[in-house]
């Protein structure tokens, strides 16, 4: 009984070790776990999809991907000084618009090429590991953000122009540019990137009347490209192909109608299936899933549904694990929001921690969101894939970054609240006593002690 209490004792104190927000580290372990469990459920049809020999061989690869994730995520959290986030934050447009031209110019250069994805291009290979650019972007431009709001208002910006002329060139330009820039691969991640962005700044303490100067300018950029696309729509070599592939989206053919009509031809008819079958079969997924699924492994559209283990996961959770098991997916994404509120208010006057963790949890949480609705049939097709979740190398490693960061950010908050407890508690003992000199001392000497290790709040908080 005395060795049961022991080890007890000492896994209560292991888990009462782990630094940071709690909660935010059981959401990420409970998405890894999802992950795990619904790429082994949904391994028969990516086996058909890739080269991959066996449903073992897939297996294997995302258990070394969230191995890898497990990794950046701890490397991240053991990341103390805040002072390092905010120095590599800075090179986070630098890294997007070098990625997004090469992508967009469609480069090779040896084994380094752009690659195609059903007509877009939105990867790049690199030494046969395909990067998905916009994930990368989703992550790298949130901490840019960050950097340069808490920059600007730190006064830190050394280009010597008015502090308009640092607002564009450093905050509105950048923001502008990539959401174009992301715009010929993709309209829904132009969009959402672009929102998030958006948000991130508007929540960075901007002046109101330049935003909607920004929001305007977005509109009309986005209106240009548009105009430019119908121009060169019938050219050998028209440019935002995919905004007639966004647009396509929108058309109001009542294709039920087209393939229940007995006068429609046979193509008609297999036209009307190509539109609808995604969409009604994530529908069923979800309708046949009832409250407890069918079971691992026992889902039937996952053989319908070519993008199911990315785009439409959580209709395959919903079918193989039950409405219950979904909407816990979903209160996991909507706790994540709320950890990280509190976190926010724990990084005190920090602007840059402040806007990072919000930036990259509404990044996360939003894409989350757009995901679910695309799966129950509410508004167009996005092909966001879900968190931590869906299949997918380059998004699990960038969302694996996004999660360390938070993480290290509330593991430094909750460091400086620590602090600041010590420093406010009264110099009096429980008894009425006052606490002695020696005792005040000491703790002085604690405080030394901290600094001398390079671990003292300033550097952090």
């Amino acid at each position: 009984d005395c060795n049961m209490k022991e080890k007890k004792r000492s896994l209560w104190n292991i888990i009462e070790s782990v630094e940071g927000d709690k909660v935010i580290w059981i959401i990420v372990l409970f998405l890894i776990l999802f992950s795990i469990v619904c790429i082994f459920s949904s391994t028969s049809r990516l086996a058909m999809m890739g080269d991959a020999t066996s449903r073992l061989d897939i297996l294997k690869g995302q258990l070394f991907i969230v191995a890898a994730g497990l990794a950046l995520i701890l490397i991240c959290y053991n990341i103390k000084n805040l002072n390092f986030f905010r120095t590599a934050s800075r090179y986070g447009f630098v890294i997007s618009l070098v990625l997004l031209v090469f992508l967009d110019l469609h480069l090779k250069l040896g084994p380094i090429k752009s690659i195609q994805f059903n007509g877009a291009w939105r990867a790049i290979s690199v030494f046969g590991f395909q990067l998905h650019v916009f994930e990368v972007v989703k992550v790298a431009m949130v901490m840019y953000l960050a950097w340069a709001i808490d920059a600007y208002h730190k006064k830190e910006l050394k280009l010597k122009v008015s502090d308009l002329w640092k607002r564009i060139i450093y905050i509105y330009a950048p923001f502008l540019l990539v959401t174009v820039l992301v715009l010929p691969g993709s309209n829904s991640s132009a969009v959402f990137i672009g929102g998030v962005l958006f948000v991130t700044i508007l929540l960075g303490e901007i002046n109101w009347k330049e935003m909607l100067l920004l929001l305007m300018t977005g509109i009309v950029a986005l209106g240009a490209c548009v105009g430019i696309y119908f121009a060169t729509s019938n050219t050998a070599h028209p440019m935002f192909k995919r905004i007639g592939t966004g647009l396509a989206r929108f058309d109001n053919t009542d294709w039920e109608a087209i393939y229940s009509d007995p006068a429609s031809t046979r193509e008609m008819k297999q036209e009307a299936v190509d539109h609808l079958s995604q969409s009604y079969s994530a529908l069923i997924a979800v309708k046949e899933g009832g409250l407890f699924g069918k079971g691992p492994g026992q889902s039937t559209q996952r053989i319908v549904v070519p993008d199911y283990s990315e785009d439409y996961m959580f209709s395959f959770i919903v079918e193989e694990y039950g409405v219950f098991i979904g909407l816990f997916v979903v209160f996991l994404y909507v706790t994540l929001l709320a950890r990280a509120s509190i976190v926010v208010r724990c990084c005190g006057k920090e602007t840059f921690a402040k806007l990072a963790v919000t930036g990259l949890s509404i990044l996360i949480s939003g894409q989350a969101m757009l995901h679910i609705l695309v799966n129950c049939d509410i508004g167009v097709m996005t092909g966001q894939t879900l968190p931590m979740v869906s299949h997918g190398n380059s998004a699990f490693i960038c969302f694996s970054i996004a999660f360390g960061i938070m993480l290290a950010m509330s593991r430094i908050a909750s460091r400086r609240i620590d602090q600041e407890t010590r420093k406010a508690e009264s110099l009096m003992t429980p008894t009425g006593g006052s606490v002695s000199a020696d005792t005040a001392q000491d703790d002085n000497d604690d405080d030394i002690i901290d600094e001398e290790d390079g671990d003292s709040y300033d550097n952090e908080l």
